[in-house]
């Protein structure tokens, strides 16, 4: 690491990550896009989608991920579904193969008393599950069937309680954990969802230091300065499992009197990063929401429970570079609203950009025409 502060302040991040992320719509087309190297998460509002819109000049088709594609979605960082460059999905698999038992048990949502009570490792347990779920899922296979046939592989000390279910069987974390791992992707769109094996794909066995340090070096220049715990917690790995691959090529930073870190061939764009200009709205797990460090983000903490609650994220508005409210959609047919709240009061210059912007929204949803609804400040 390299010696020696740098101070920067809470304005400079903010123009930093807006450019590094390409929201000054830089990218040409959705292959050029940065924002894949740390991945961009889905679910069934479209978030990933609103994140390749609020970055390009265009939104890009619907079917821009799934099978026989460059992109692709399957369940990856913390579980949660996720698209990537088909290419990197079996290193992201080596770079999120737990570092130690503490970890295996935490990505299966187990404690070191379940584990012990099941008489086999966390480690072990994992790997028998990527085994299960890789041999019965060789074609296409809804998530539910995928679930029964590989409860039947995995020993009965494994299986969970399901009250909806009425049954035993292979836990959700165990699935999500393991499909990754076992060469398994998503079919978008579906829900519930349909798995798929990947063409080619290499099962993950071991941890690959060189991949997880790579993936904690894509956070900092994306998300960074940073700490070592928001890249832990974005990641989903252990703090003190990621110390052993940590990046070493950084530089230190202080960010309104906390320490961060950022790559070194990043230091000169975090310095001269021009201020934010213009009107984003965001989906509501758009990479640059993903930040860890939510009160740099946000230092008003009264924002934080509407922006973050526990269900039922919405949008965001950004001017600027800086969070000014949410925005919900409301459909009627093929009819958009966007009910926008606004945290401070925006200029007619920024209504009528967010008007434009709404526009992308509605493309990306398939509707034939959107209002926005204004409130709030």
């Amino acid at each position: 690491m390299a010696t020696g502060v740098l101070g920067v302040s809470r304005a400079q991040v903010l123009a930093y990550r807006f450019q590094a992320q390409q929201l000054d719509r830089s990218a040409v087309a959705l292959g050029d896009l940065a924002v894949f190297d740390i991945g961009v998460q889905d679910a069934a509002t479209y978030p990933a989608e609103l994140a390749f819109a609020a970055r390009l000049p265009e939104p890009p088709p619907a079917d821009a991920y799934g099978p026989g594609k460059t992109l692709a979605l399957t369940w990856s960082l913390r579980g949660a579904p996720y698209v990537h460059r088909r290419r990197d999905l079996d290193r992201i698999a080596a770079a999120l193969w737990p570092l130690s038992e503490a970890d295996a048990a935490g990505r299966l949502n187990e404690t070191g008393p379940s584990v012990a009570r099941a008489g086999i490792p966390a480690l072990e347990q994992l790997a028998l599950c990527v085994d299960a779920m890789h041999a019965v899922v060789a074609a296409p296979t809804a998530k539910g069937a995928a679930s029964t046939a590989a409860t039947q592989r995995i020993p009965a000390p494994l299986r969970r309680d399901c009250r909806p279910c009425g049954t035993r069987h292979i836990s959700d974390s165990a699935m999500r954990s393991a499909a990754l791992a076992a060469g398994l992707e998503i079919e978008p769109g579906t829900a519930p969802p349909v798995l798929l094996p990947r063409p080619k794909a290499k099962q993950a066995r071991t941890p690959n230091l060189a991949a997880l340090g790579g993936l904690a070096a894509a956070y900092l220049a994306l998300l960074g300065p940073a700490g070592d715990g928001d890249v832990a917690d974005y990641l989903g790995v252990r703090r003190a499992d990621l110390a052993s691959a940590w990046p070493a090529s950084l530089v230190e930073v202080r960010v309104d009197g906390r320490s961060a870190w950022i790559p070194a061939d990043r230091v000169e764009a975090l310095q001269d990063a021009a201020p934010p200009d213009g009107v984003r709205l965001l989906g509501p797990f758009d990479p640059y929401l993903q930040a860890r460090d939510r009160a740099l983000l946000v230092p008003d903490t009264a924002w934080h429970k509407p922006l973050w609650p526990v269900l039922g994220r919405p949008g965001v508005v950004l001017v600027d570079g800086e969070v000014a409210g949410v925005w919900r959609p409301r459909a009627a047919g093929a009819k958009l609203t966007l009910k926008v709240e606004a945290f401070v009061p925006l200029s007619p210059r920024a209504w009528q950009q967010l008007d434009a912007e709404a526009e992308r929204v509605a493309q990306v949803r398939g509707a034939s025409s959107v209002a926005v609804a204004r409130g709030g400040a």
